[in-house]
């Protein structure tokens, strides 16, 4: 999965998803190999490339021989950052295993998102009622619009990865 962050003339930060490659292997010669074709697809050069983020594995962010390397040699430009959203997201994990409370808060946040998510019915119920009360409000003028207020936003499901939830042990026998 590629992405590609810039900031445009009028200086905003613009995030644009290029694309989903599919890899017979994913060793970083092949990686590397398919974010070749996919730059030269979108006439985008590497040379221009000022970062790059990836996840904890290896054969992405190796020092030595990982796709970061193989870019930082091409490019020593194109700085390695590791992935904040896998950061944060290991974080979490690791707060969750030991307090309770919090493993419970993403629990039931889960089941809500995954009820909700389940019934169309429901969920656009759900949105009218919010649509209802954001115009109620601003009418009444307790909120305020403009420019990156009070924006529609989605909930995303829950996904399993190797880094997931886990219940901590509150109890041993």
């Amino acid at each position: 999965m590629c992405l590609c962050r810039y900031v445009n003339a009028q200086g905003q930060v613009i995030e644009r998803f290029l694309g989903v490659k599919a890899v017979a292997d994913t060793t970083s010669s092949s990686l590397k190999e398919a974010l070749d074709g996919m730059f030269a697809r979108y006439g985008l050069s590497i040379s221009r490339l000022r970062g790059q983020g990836y996840d904890g594995a290896s054969n992405m962010r190796g020092e030595f021989h990982g796709l970061q390397r193989k870019i930082l040699d091409e490019n020593p430009h194109a700085f390695f950052i590791h992935c904040f959203a896998h950061q944060f997201q290991l974080v979490v994990v690791s707060v969750a295993k030991c307090c309770s409370s919090v493993f419970d808060f993403f629990n039931i946040t889960t089941l809500i998102v995954n009820t909700v998510n389940a019934s169309c019915k429901r969920r656009d119920q759900l949105a009218q009622q919010h649509h209802e009360n954001i115009v109620s409000q601003l009418d009444n003028g307790k909120i305020f619009s403009g420019r990156g207020k009070n924006q529609e936003n989605n909930l995303a499901r829950a996904g399993d990865t190797r880094w997931g939830l886990t219940p901590p042990n509150l109890m041993s026998s």
